[in-house]
């Protein structure tokens, strides 16, 4: 059906008052969409929809930990000198007064003690840093559980996975920094992995460091490297990953209304952009506690880096642990290939790693090529639909989890009062007894719940209130919405192909008059009470 065309009336009923029940941020969007014209890009992108699950709120969580990383992180700064100079420190923490240290380590020291405010920036950047990777880990495997990865969506999986390096080397980097004893132990280890590849590690060593270890210019290498490089690279892929997100809609879980070619949800503005701003500030809120109340990495407690000393009971954060794990856990193997050695620090530090990212990179290909669905998948799947990318899923989850559990055997150790000698060897055995296990049973219980008569529908189609008298019922004026949209759960639509406008129970077919229909959409926001679902 065509678009009736927009008269004289038409225009004198958008200027009448708009109802003083609506609120004033509706107010405020009518009034904006109504001057920048219903098809300018500014009414489009107030109008896009997103689905509403908790799930879908861990890349948001990573964002924002990561803005919060860039705000404290151009304050430490102004205050930070990354040199590896020799200086006398002079600063208040007396312990170490009259020490030879590192000027990273003096001005470490100096934020931490003397520059107000300067500890609860530090301590909030660390605390930043360790929820943002944890974010981005809980929303890969959100992405890989629900199939989230398949086309169209392969490439934002590959500048996904990409920015999960980056972050760990953002980490790694801003770790060694306080060039402190903890921090300089775990750059020795990466010398060592260096050192060990064949024919170009002494050679890459060298240049990277500056010399034969600990060298000279580490520290200042590592600082442009952390607050320049990597941002830089975060940032321009981080851009281009939401504009993919953008411009692809976002993904949703099966339900009543939601097919292949829809998004049901909430619009941006303003439910959706209230929420996701709320969410930013709780974010900031929580980790500025954080910072005040949990003290992380007391560097005045190692001290400065020493050759002839190393730390006891040294850990890395929590997301290196399982590279830490690697090292601990692979047997001393050593194999010669023509006159070059390779050691265990090249199976440990440079295969298993590769192995892990490796497959993550070829994820969607994989996949594709087992299943040969070569479909464009815009509905998630549940864990259970898929049971073999679940099972294998839960298999290196494992995997890595026990990996990440040998970085801590000294501790495992000491806390259950048993032998480094034993935990080791336990750990080595369930690295490769406990995934294929993980894999069996993870993909039983999937087919058993997959498989099993499950209810009609798990979710309300419609809100229901509460009366004064202490019943509950359907409110009137969303039964005709939930009639119309199909039994689908109350909210907008939103489109990828043409899409039709279901108003009053008629859906009406775009025609090519784009500014018509954009008008006619505005006309009908403006109405109170009016829901419009635009149906892709």
């Amino acid at each position: 059906m065509k678009l009736p065309s927009l008269s004289r009336p038409s225009l004198l009923r958008r200027a009448e008052p708009v109802d003083k029940r609506r609120g004033l941020v509706e107010r405020y969007v009518d009034s904006v969409t109504g001057r920048t014209g219903g098809n300018s890009f500014v009414t489009k992108s107030l109008r896009k929809v997103f689905p509403s699950h908790f799930s879908f709120l861990w890349g948001e969580l990573a964002l924002y930990s990561f803005i919060v990383l860039l705000v404290t992180g151009t304050y430490l700064t102004l205050f930070y000198q990354g040199s590896q100079e020799v200086r006398t420190y002079t600063g208040s923490y007396e312990a170490l007064q009259g020490q030879e240290v590192s000027a990273a380590f003096d001005s470490v020291m100096r934020i931490s003690h003397d520059v107000k405010g300067g500890l609860l920036i530090r301590q909030m950047h660390h605390w930043s840093a360790l929820l943002f990777m944890g974010a981005i880990a809980l929303h890969m495997a959100r992405v890989f559980f629900t199939g989230a990865f398949r086309r169209p969506r392969d490439l934002n999986w590959t500048i996904g996975l990409t920015l999960l390096v980056l972050s760990l080397a953002a980490g790694f980097t801003g770790y060694s920094l306080p060039d402190d004893l903890l921090s300089g132990t775990g750059l020795r280890i990466t010398n060592g992995i260096i050192l060990a590849i064949p024919f170009v590690g002494e050679r890459l060593a060298y240049l990277v460091f500056g010399g034969e270890w600990p060298g000279t210019d580490i520290i200042g290498r590592l600082y442009p490297v952390h607050i320049l490089l990597i941002p830089a690279a975060i940032v321009g892929l981080l851009t281009v990953h939401l504009g993919l997100v953008w411009h692809q809609k976002h993904t949703q879980f099966r339900g009543p209304g939601r097919t292949e070619s829809n998004v049901v949800g909430e619009r941006v503005w303003p439910s959706f952009a209230m929420k996701s701003i709320g969410l930013l500030f709780l974010t900031a809120g929580v980790l500025t506690a954080m910072g005040a109340i949990f003290e992380i990495n007391p560097v005045w407690l190692y001290g400065p880096y020493d050759t002839a000393a190393a730390t006891s009971l040294a850990q890395p954060d929590w997301y290196i642990g399982f590279l830490e794990g690697s090292v601990r856990l692979v047997p001393p193997w050593e194999i010669r290939i023509g006159g070059y050695v390779v050691n265990t620090l090249v199976f440990s530090g440079i295969l298993i790693p590769s192995i892990i990212f490796g497959g993550l990179y070829l994820t969607p290909t994989l996949e594709r090529r087992l299943t040969r669905d070569t479909d464009d998948h815009h509905l998630l799947d549940r864990p259970r639909d898929a049971p073999n990318r679940t099972a294998i899923g839960a298999a290196s989850i494992t995997f890595v989890a026990i990996l990440f559990l040998g970085g801590a055997q000294d501790v495992v150790a000491r806390t259950i009062d048993i032998s480094v000698g034993h935990v080791t060897s336990v750990l080595q055995f369930g690295l490769l007894l406990a995934p294929p296990i993980a894999f069996v049973v993870t993909r039983w219980v999937c087919v058993s719940l997959r498989d099993r008569p499950g209810p009609e529908r798990t979710e309300r189609r419609v809100p229901i209130e509460r009366g004064a008298d202490g019943g509950y019922h359907i409110p009137h004026d969303q039964i005709e919405d939930w009639m119309v949209a199909g039994g689908a759960a109350p909210g907008h639509f939103d489109t990828i192909s043409p899409r039709e406008t279901v108003r009053s129970g008629r859906a009406e077919t775009d025609d090519d008059d784009q500014e018509l229909d954009a008008e006619a959409d505005a006309d009908a926001d403006a109405d109170a009470g009016e829901r419009d679902e635009v149906v892709r």
